[in-house]
């Protein structure tokens, strides 16, 4: 049977020494999700757009899926034969209120700016009907950058997170050219959702007991939020 090591910090490996949790089975368990998560994704992002292309994809928000639509729309929209990167940040600024646009405020980059630095459309003779290589690549780059966060969701900020990450597409290019750097869009990002803990802890006082029993679910993930984002760049796969 082929080994993969995990390679931890010293921190957390002592903390795992002390803990005696079950270190083969707990990776498996994460490894079998993390595949589920990519295979499927992989399936709905290489189909085409028959039918209900966004329904097929898996654990995304509405925001997530309200900027997909606003992509393929604008696709078509511009003749372009197929749905890529630039069209997908073109979503994300124009949906207007998610998590990706207050990440890039946080950065000092102009969402709106980044629109006018895309690339001029290269029409087609018939409108999109699939997403593009790097369009793709960078779902399941969003997907892999959510299960090292430990979400199970997929929303704007991840899809920012895969934009920038993925090499070959207008879209990562442009957010790269503008200042994006994958690293610090993780801190931004963790930043983010603490941010949105403590508007959420902020209604509970105002007595809301959706809001509290909210609060308390943010305050316990915060802690691992944070831990994820000190550790996540000592862990590797090989």
């Amino acid at each position: 049977m082929p080994k993969i090591n995990v390679y931890l910090s010293d921190e957390l490996a002592d903390a795992v020494r002390e803990s005696g949790v079950p270190v083969s089975a707990i990776c498996q368990r994460a490894l079998e999700t993390s595949v589920k998560r990519v295979t499927a994704i992989r399936a709905a992002a290489i189909g085409d757009l028959d039918g209900d292309p966004i329904g097929k994809l898996p654990h995304f928000t509405e925001r997530a899926r309200v900027t997909v639509k606003l992509a393929i729309e604008q696709a078509r929209a511009d003749g372009a034969p197929l749905v890529g990167t630039e069209h997908l940040l073109y979503g994300i600024v124009r949906e207007g209120q998610n998590m990706a646009l207050r990440v890039l405020e946080a950065t000092e980059i102009d969402p709106k700016r980044l629109l006018a630095e895309l690339p001029e459309p290269n029409a087609g003779d018939h409108p999109a009907d699939r997403f593009s290589g790097p369009l793709a690549n960078a779902f399941e780059l969003a997907v892999t950058e959510a299960i090292t966060l430990g979400h199970n969701y997929i929303g704007c900020e991840h899809l920012l997170l895969g934009l920038v990450a993925e090499q070959d597409g207008a879209g990562g290019q442009t957010l790269r050219a503008a200042g994006a750097e994958l690293r610090s869009l993780r801190g931004a990002v963790a930043a983010a959702l603490a941010g949105f803990v403590h508007q959420r802890e902020q209604s509970s006082k105002a007595g809301d007991p959706a809001a509290a029993v909210a609060a308390l679910v943010g305050k316990q993930l915060k802690p691992l939020l944070d831990r994820l984002e000190r550790l996540e760049r000592h862990v590797g796969l090989e």
